[in-house]
């Protein structure tokens, strides 16, 4: 069956760096569209970052210049490079998988947990 499982989340201070994998099995991963988001303690879930059907790149307004998502076809993995982190980006962390013609994320890892102290 379908599987995301992300890794590398964890506490980190102000201005710090962390990456987050997220590994995929169960389905052919280069066929799927992938995307990072992420809910913080009382708020909305939003995604943070996306690869495009076209391989581009779209990023939350928050976290332009600092995030980094990348794929890598070959280990069916997914990443979330996070530079100058701060406060606000405490979160927990989620990968989910989507047909890249539907909007919809169908698959979701159960998430890594990120915090950032000042």
């Amino acid at each position: 069956q379908v599987q995301l499982v992300e890794s590398g989340g964890g506490s980190v201070q102000s201005g710090g760096s962390l990456r987050l994998s997220c590994a995929a099995s169960g389905y052919t991963f280069s066929n799927y569209c992938m995307g990072w988001f992420r809910q913080g303690p009382g708020k909305e879930r939003e995604r943070v970052a996306a690869i495009l059907r076209d391989g581009g790149t779209i990023y939350a307004d928050s976290v332009k210049g600092r995030f980094t998502v990348s794929q890598d076809n070959a280990k069916s993995t997914l990443y979330l490079q996070m530079n100058s982190l701060k406060p606000e980006d405490t979160a927990m962390y989620y990968c989910a998988a989507r047909n890249c013609y539907w909007s919809d994320y169908r698959y979701w890892g159960q998430g890594t947990q990120v915090t950032v102290s000042s």
